[in-house]
C-alpha cells in the first residue's frame, strides 16, 4: 500500500476515535448533567471522598478534562474550595484510566451489536434520554471500530523502512519521546485516546515498550496540560484547580522517566503481551499518583495560591474595565447587536460576580460585605441603563425583521438580570442585615436546603450566559428543566421546613420568613434566568405560548374550538 494511504487510513481511524470519545462524554452531559454536577457539588467525605467522586464521573464521561473544567468552575463561584477541586481531578485521572483498561479489552465482536443498537435507540426513539442512551452506545461501537481501524491501518508500517529508525531513535531519547507525546496529547485534547493509540501500536509490534513507556508518561504530562489550557481565561481561584494537578503530576512523571532510563525494570510482572503491560501501567502510574498525593494536596494548594495569587485590587480593575459598546457601529445593526451582546455577557458575569458570595453573606452578614455587594449592584444597573440606551438607539435604523427580534430579546434578557440584581439588593441583602442585628442564626438542615439552592441557581447563572452565546438547542432546553427542578427543591425545602416548625425547632421558629422570603427569592431569581432560553426553543416549536388548555369554560371545549 501506498504510504500516503497508510497515513490516511491511519489518521482517520485516530479522528474517528477521538470523535466517538467525545460523542460518549456529549450523550452522558445530555443524559445526567445535571446529576453529575450535583454529584461533584455535594460530595463529601473530605478529599478522599471528592476522589472518589471525581473517579466516578470520569468514568461516565470518559474525560479527565471534563471533570477538572466543572471542578474549576465551582471553585471559580465559591462552591468548592481548591483542594476539593484538585482531590476530584486526581481522582478524575484515575477514571480515565480505568476507562482506557476497559476500552483496551478484545470487544471487536460487539461493535455489531452497539451500533445497530445505538443507532435505532438514537433514530427511532423520540423520548429525549433514550437518544442519548442511543449516542453513548454508538459512540462505544465508533471507539471500538476506530480501534480496530487503528490495528489494520499499522499493518503496513511494521514492514516500512522509515518508522523502525524513528522508534530506535526514540528508544535511545526517552526524553524526545516524552515531550513529542505530551505536546501530541494536549493537541488531542484526549488522554483516553492517546493512551488507547499507543496500547494498538504496541499490540501491532510498533512500538516496543522501550520507547512506549517514556510516551506513556509523557501522555500523562499532556492530560495535565489541557485542563491548564482550557482554563485559561478563568478566575485565579479557578486555574489552581489545573496547575495544582500539573504540579503532581509533572512531577511523578518526570521522576517515573528518569527511575525508567535508569533502571529499565521489567514489566512482564503487568501482563503477558506489550499492549496489556502499557495499559496496566498506565493505570498503576494514576493510582500511585493519587495515593502519593491526597496527603499533599493542601500545601500544593497553597503553592498555586501563591503562584496564582488575587489580583491586588480586583475593584480597580473591574472599575477599569471599559463598556464592550460600540458606538462607531451603531448605524450597522448586526455589529451592534454583537456589541450590546458582549456587553450583555460582561453584565451577567458581573451578577454571578453579586450573587455567588450571598451565601457567605447570609451566613456572615457584615456590613463590609453587604456594601461590597451593594456597589456591585450599582455597576450592574448602570451597565443595563446603558445597554437599554444603546439598543434604544439601534432601534432607531432601518432594521431586518430577525435583528428587530434580537434586539428584543437581548433587551429583555438585560431586564431579567437587573430584576434578579434587584431581588438580591432589595430581598436578600436586606434580610442579611436584619438577621446580622437581630443575631439570628438558620436551624442547620434549613440552612443546608438555602445553600443547595443558592449553588443551583448559581451554576445555572453560568449555563445561561452559555445559552446566550451559543444559542444551542440542547443547553436551551436543560436550561429550561432547571425550572422545573428548582420549583420541586423549592416545595420540597418549605415542606421541610414546615415539619421544623410543627417539631418546634427554635431556629426556625425565629427565622421562618427569613426562609420562606429566602427560598422564593432565589426561585425567582432562577425563573429570570431560564428566559434566555424560551426564544431558542419557541424557534423550534419546542416551547409553548400559552399554558392554557383549548376553549372557555363558559362555552365549553367545543364551541372554544
Amino acid at each position: 500500500m501506498h504510504p500516503l494511504l497508510v497515513l490516511l487510513n491511519l489518521a482517520a481511524a485516530v479522528m474517528l476515535l477521538l470523535w466517538a470519545v467525545r460523542m460518549v462524554r456529549t450523550g452522558m452531559e445530555r443524559a445526567f448533567g445535571a446529576a453529575l454536577r450535583d454529584s461533584l457539588r455535594r460530595a463529601g467525605g473530605g478529599l478522599a471522598g471528592m476522589s472518589v467522586v471525581g473517579a466516578a464521573m470520569a468514568v461516565l464521561l470518559q474525560s479527565a478534562t471534563a471533570v477538572g473544567v466543572l471542578a474549576a468552575g465551582f471553585v471559580a463561584g465559591g462552591m468548592l474550595p481548591v483542594a476539593a477541586g484538585l482531590a476530584a481531578l486526581l481522582g478524575a485521572d484515575l477514571g480515565s484510566a480505568l476507562v482506557v483498561r476497559v476500552l483496551a479489552l478484545d470487544l471487536s465482536a460487539l461493535i455489531p451489536v452497539l451500533l445497530l443498537v445505538g443507532a435505532l435507540l438514537f433514530l427511532k426513539s423520540e423520548r429525549r434520554k433514550l437518544r442519548q442512551y442511543g449516542r453513548i452506545t454508538l459512540g462505544i461501537g465508533f471507539i471500538l471500530l476506530s480501534l480496530s481501524m487503528i490495528g489494520q491501518a499499522t499493518e503496513p508500517l511494521r514492514a516500512g523502512e522509515t518508522l523502525p529508525v524513528v522508534i530506535r531513535y526514540l528508544q535511545g531519547d526517552p526524553v524526545t519521546a516524552f515531550v513529542a507525546v505530551a505536546l501530541l496529547t494536549w493537541a488531542m485534547h484526549s488522554s483516553v485516546a492517546m493512551v488507547l493509540l499507543l496500547a494498538m501500536l504496541a499490540q501491532g509490534g510498533v512500538l516496543p515498550m522501550a520507547a512506549a513507556v517514556p510516551m506513556l508518561l509523557g501522555a500523562n504530562f499532556g492530560a495535565g496540560l489541557i485542563a491548564v489550557w482550557l482554563t485559561r481565561g478563568m478566575t485565579a481561584p479557578a486555574r489552581r484547580v489545573p496547575l495544582g494537578n500539573l504540579i503532581l503530576r509533572g512531577a511523578l512523571a518526570m521522576l517515573a522517566l528518569v527511575a525508567w532510563w535508569a533502571l529499565r525494570p521489567d514489566l512482564d510482572w503487568l501482563g503477558s503481551r506489550p499492549e496489556v503491560q502499557l495499559v496496566h501501567a498506565h493505570v498503576l502510574f494514576n493510582a500511585v499518583l493519587l495515593v502519593l498525593a491526597l496527603p499533599l494536596i493542601p500545601a500544593t494548594a497553597r503553592l498555586c495560591t501563591l503562584l496564582l495569587p488575587e489580583p491586588v485590587d480586583p475593584q480597580a480593575a473591574q472599575r477599569a474595565r471599559r463598556s464592550a459598546l460600540d458606538r462607531s457601529v451603531i448605524d450597522r445593526p448586526a455589529l451592534a447587536l454583537a456589541s450590546a451582546k458582549r456587553e450583555l455577557l460582561a453584565m451577567g458575569e458581573a451578577v454571578i460576580e453579586m450573587f455567588a458570595p450571598v451565601g457567605d453573606v447570609l451566613s456572615d452578614p457584615s456590613p463590609e460585605r453587604i456594601a461590597a455587594l451593594r456597589e456591585k449592584g450599582a455597576e450592574i444597573s448602570a451597565r443595563h441603563n446603558d445597554i437599554k440606551l444603546y439598543l434604544a438607539e439601534v432601534n432607531r435604523n432601518d432594521l431586518s425583521t430577525e435583528d428587530e427580534r434580537r434586539s428584543t430579546e437581548l433587551t429583555d434578557f438585560a431586564i431579567n438580570l437587573e430584576l434578579g440584581c434587584d431581588i438580591v439588593a432589595r430581598s436578600l441583602l436586606p434580610l442579611a442585615d436584619e438577621k446580622r442585628r437581630r443575631d439570628l442564626r438558620f436551624s442547620d438542615a434549613g440552612w443546608a436546603d438555602i445553600r443547595t439552592l443558592h449553588a443551583r441557581v448559581r451554576t445555572n447563572m453560568q449555563l445561561a450566559l452559555n445559552v446566550l452565546i451559543s444559542g444551542d438547542v440542547h443547553s436551551a432546553r436543560e436550561l429550561m428543566r432547571e425550572k422545573e427542578r428548582m420549583r420541586q427543591l423549592e416545595r420540597e425545602s418549605l415542606d421541610r421546613h414546615l415539619r421544623r416548625l410543627s417539631e418546634g425547632n427554635p431556629d426556625s421558629l425565629a427565622t421562618s420568613q427569613m426562609h420562606v422570603q429566602t427560598v422564593r427569592a432565589l426561585k425567582e431569581i432562577n425563573s429570570l434566568l431560564v428566559t434566555v432560553a424560551h426564544p431558542i426553543l419557541a424557534e423550534q416549536g419546542m416551547i409553548l405560548r400559552s399554558r392554557l388548555a383549548p376553549g372557555d369554560p363558559a362555552t365549553g371545549p367545543d364551541e372554544g374550538r
